[in-house]
Parts: C-alpha cells; structure tokens; sequence
C-alpha cells in the first residue's frame, strides 16, 4: 500500500521552522525532496556491491542498486550517467544500513538524498557540496538509464600520511586507521564537529581533536585557523558581552539566548595547551583579553560559596543523564570552572586566578562529596543550598579530571571507578544509582585519566571495547555508544593520541628543544612501532617488542632531534 501524504516522516528541518530557525516551510516548497524518497516503491532490489562494481550498469523504471565504499568517506559524490530516455534518478546515501540491510535517508534528522531530473543524454554529474557516506543507493524513479562510473571526490585532510601505528593488536590497528580516518574527514580548514550533517567549529570537541593534530601531521595549522576565529572578532552577535560561542563561524542564532556558557572553559583549556604546543606566543594578549573577559560574565553568577549558580543558556555537561541535572548548583560545571580558572592563572601568571579555582575546589570537595561518590547537583530550597541524592559517572570523572579527587585523596572511589565501571559495566547490576556515561565526554574523561595515571594495559582493553565495533561497521569513530547520531566526529579521533602516548611509549615532543621523551611501558603487547611526523618534514619512528619477559627498544629522528628514554627495569635500547 504506497505511503499516504500524512503518514510521511517530516524532517526537523522542516517541522521547527520559525523565526529562529530559518527556512522554508513544508506548504512554502513546490518540491519536498523527504516526502519524494520516501513515496518510491522501489522492485527488483540487488544485492549490496562492492564501490566501483559496474557490471551490472543498466537501470530500468523503478529499480534501484546499493554501493559499499567500505569505510566512511566524506567528498563530493560524482557519477556518470548515459540516460536512454528522459530519467529521474536519486542517490540516497548514509553511513549505515538500517535493520532491513536498507539506507535510511532520514536517519539523524537528516535528508540524505540528491535527486537529478535527467533528459536523455550523457551527463557527468558532482553534487555540489561534501556529503558522508558508507552506502549509496541509486533509485532510478522513472526512465531508463546506463550507470558508467559512481566516485567520489573526497574531502580531507592530507597530512596525516606521515604518520603510522601498528601492534601486534589487530583491533587497536584497525581502531587507529579509524580514528586518523576521522581526523583527516573533520580537520580541513577547521575542526567540525561531523562532515556531514553539522560541518560547524564546536568547543570541548576541538580541545580532543587539537591533540590529534599536533601528532598525525606534526603541527598545529588547523588549530591555529580555528583559534584565530574565535579571537578575530571584536564581538559576536546574540550572546552577551563577554561570551564565547559555543560554535564559531557556524554558530546557532537560537533565541533567547541558545549558546552553552560554559562550554568556553574547554577553550580556556585548549588554549594553554596549544600554547605548549606551538608557542606561538605573538597572540597571546589578544588571548589574554578575549579568556579575562569571558571569565568576567561569570562573575555575577557566582553564590555565596563561589560557585556557579543558576546560569543562563543551554547549560550542558554530556548527552546523558547528567544533562538533567545542571541546576541550581551543578558540579561537573564548577569542577570545569576551576580548572578553566587554573589555566588561565597558569597562562598568564595570575595567582588570583590559581587561587579562586583551589578555593572552589575545596568547596566542591566538601558540598558534592557524600562519602562514596561525587553528587552532581544542589538545589535551593528556603533560601539554603541542599544536595541531592542524583549521581552520574560522568560526574566523577570530572572531579578527577579537575584535581577535586586525587588517587590521594578518593583511593577508593578511584579504585571502584577502575575495576567496577567502564564500557563492560551492566549500570542496572552494577551501582545502579549511578547514572551511566556517554561516549562525549565522559568515557574521554575516563580513557585520559587511565593515561594520566598510567593504567597502560586497562587503557587498551577500555579503548578496544569502547571503539572496535565503531571501526569495524563504518571504518570511523562515532558522536554516540550508538547509531542515533554522526559516526564520523572529530573529537573521537582522540584515540590517537592514547596510543601513541600510552601504548607506543612517547611521552612528550618538545619541537623547541628537539628533544622527544619516551616512556616505553609493559602493557601486555608483544610489539609495537610507529611513525609520527616533525614540523620540519623529518619523522621520528619508534618501535619495541618483548623477547623472554625484555622490552627490546629502537629508536630514530630526523632534524637533529635527540631521543630521552625513560628507563624501566629490564630495558635493552639500540638506537
């Protein structure tokens, strides 16, 4: 029975259109491409092809052909096509197959289809904006048709191919092919937070992705054009002074007041590291006025204990329950708080700021603790400040991430979060009244903090159960643990630098004292080596295999850079 025009799936693009979100509405459009692909009653289906498989090119009325690239790819979808009779043809594309091994082109909110009315002819067609995409179907609606070439033009990044990693794991292998897979499609002129349906500069996901960088290409230039937006105008429309928008050139015009307020102390963050990095310190007192005045709009916010109390905008901590929990008092926003507060007092030498965020800190410790975890918010009630019970994980691992809780201080929630929490945990068994994480941020807390304190092997494990099946059904990394949103981000390509650092060995690149430090560890691998990149065009290759319980070491650079191992018991180096 054909769809019936009621029945159809409307796009939010289409269903929230208002003064805000601007377009045109469904009875404005001659043409409404959504309710088209979804009216076609495609016959006579054939198997998935490989990409490129053109053996069987001809299409009649009404047919249609599914195309596997194999992995993600990002590009400008390009066919040949020789039209016998006047034709209709759609490419419906996605990154997965739904539940019928089918496309489905609405999927996240999005219309991913093109659609090409055809007199008869040959044509050489190419859409004219990127799309991603693993699958691509051709429907041809009406008319006859000869298929000769189906590519794509792809969009990406060009300077990763320096850069190498292989163990003798074969799913951290294919997680790193993934995650560089994603960094190339998402780092072109700057970070975006997906190439395909949000291709917009977010903060928090570039303080991830700016690692990446510096690692798979040896520089920092797509950082240094991201950074450069934010700083290049004098204000920025719709938010208020002071403010820093959550996404910049491509932020979103949402009235009243649409923007994250604190999603600007990931930046504050960013900033210092990239300082370290490049030390490109001609820009730092455009920096210097750009973070004072951010952080001056917090002021007014700010309770009786110095916390951040009652903010405006969309305050947001991670797409998980701990979104639910962000007023009156939220912690994991405070906790972000002092340590952006800590970075800049570190930046620029302002022991005010060092000591405004120890003092939060301590008052965090005291408020949010309740004796076994780290609570997320307090409310106010009869003009007091009163905990509430709700805990998320996330949530605890801010408290790490920020210096609330140290291995000092919380052994034992550490100890807890280390062996009973993670992608393996069953959150309805295991400590149910603690509220799971999400991909983004929290298990990238979770990862770093098994870095910072060197859980090497358990670093392995988590990172192989939170990303294998993400490489292995797409060939990239995703927004989500599922498959409701992009599975193409940029900030999941941070997989890359837990394995460079914490699995090949190198602990740190200093490009000004040509000096790379290496900490090779035991963390039950057999081998591993890699190649990362030097800003001058040398490369730096390490590689290490244990033979009768000995790590054996060689390591090289180029450019005159001198190598620093860090030795550990029964170490045999050979340069």
């Amino acid at each position: 029975m054909p769809f019936k025009p009621n029945t159809f799936l409307k796009p939010g693009h289409l269903q929230e259109i208002d003064a805000d979100l601007r377009g045109y509405k469904p009875e404005e459009l001659e043409f409404v491409l959504s309710d088209r692909i979804q009216e076609l009653k495609a016959v006579n289906r054939q198997p998935v092809n490989e990409a490129y498989d053109l053996t069987v090119n001809r299409y009649e009325p009404c047919t249609y052909r599914t195309y596997d690239w194999g992995v993600n790819r990002t590009g400008f979808v390009r066919l040949k096509v020789r039209c016998i009779t006047e034709t209709v043809v759609y490419a419906v594309f996605d990154e997965i197959l739904d539940d019928d091994q089918d496309i489905d082109p609405l999927r996240a909110h999005c219309v991913n289809a093109i659609g090409f009315e055809l007199k008869s002819g040959e044509y050489e067609l190419e859409t004219i904006e990127p799309y991603t995409l693993r699958y691509l179907k051709l429907i041809v609606a009406t008319g006859n048709c000869e298929l000769n070439e189906i590519s794509l033009r792809e969009l990406a990044n060009p300077d990763t191919k320096q850069a190498s990693f292989h163990s003798s794991s074969d799913a951290l292998n294919a997680i790193f092919e993934a995650a560089r897979e994603t960094f190339n499609q998402n780092a072109t002129d700057i970070y975006m937070d997906c190439p395909s349906r949000e291709r917009a500069g977010w903060l928090c996901d570039s303080y991830f992705t700016a690692r990446v960088e510096h690692w798979l290409t040896g520089a920092s230039r797509v950082e240094t054009n991201f950074i450069e937006n934010f700083l290049l105008p004098d204000t920025f429309a719709g938010i208020p002074t002071g403010m820093l928008p959550m996404c910049y050139p491509a932020d979103l015009d949402w009235q009243p007041y649409g923007n994250i307020p604190n999603w600007g102390f990931w930046f504050v963050l960013e900033l210092e590291e990239y300082l370290q990095r490049t030390h490109h310190l001609e820009w730092k007192e455009r920096m210097k006025t750009r973070v004072y005045d951010y952080l001056a709009y917090f002021v007014p916010f700010e309770n009786e204990y110095g916390l951040l109390e009652r903010l405006e905008g969309w305050v947001f901590v991670e797409w998980s329950k701990a979104n639910d929990l962000v007023q009156h008092v939220n912690y994991p926003i405070n906790m972000l708080y002092a340590g952006a507060l800590a970075a800049a007092g570190r930046m620029f030498g302002d022991d005010t700021l060092l000591s405004k965020s120890k003092r939060i800190c301590l008052v965090i410790r005291e408020q949010s603790y309740n004796g076994t975890f780290f609570a997320d918010h307090a409310t106010r009630i009869d003009g007091a400040l009163q905990l509430c019970e709700e805990m998320t994980e996330t949530c605890q691992y801010y408290a790490f991430y920020f210096g609330i809780a140290t291995l000092e201080s919380h052994d034992e929630l550490w100890t807890v979060l280390l062996n009973e929490f993670g992608p393996l945990r069953n959150a309805l068994a295991t400590y149910p009244d603690v509220h799971p994480a999400n991909a983004f941020i929290g298990n990238y807390l979770r990862l770093d903090l098994l870095s910072r304190y060197r859980e090497a092997s358990r670093l392995i494990h988590e990172i192989e159960g939170y990303f294998l099946y993400m490489a292995e059904g797409t060939g990239t990394l995703w927004e989500h643990q599922d498959t409701s949103a992009s599975m193409n981000h940029g900030f999941a390509s941070h997989v890359v630098h837990w394995l460079f650092k914490d699995v090949l060995g190198i602990e740190s690149v200093d490009h000004d004292r040509r000096l790379i430090t290496v900490r090779p560890g035991r963390c039950g691998l057999d081998t591993c080596d890699g190649v990362i990149p030097l800003p001058d065009g040398g490369t730096a290759r390490l590689a290490w295999r244990m033979e009768d319980n000995i790590l054996i070491l060689q390591a090289a650079a180029d450019s005159g850079y001198a190598i620093k191992v860090l030795e550990s018991e029964a170490l045999i180096i050979r340069h």
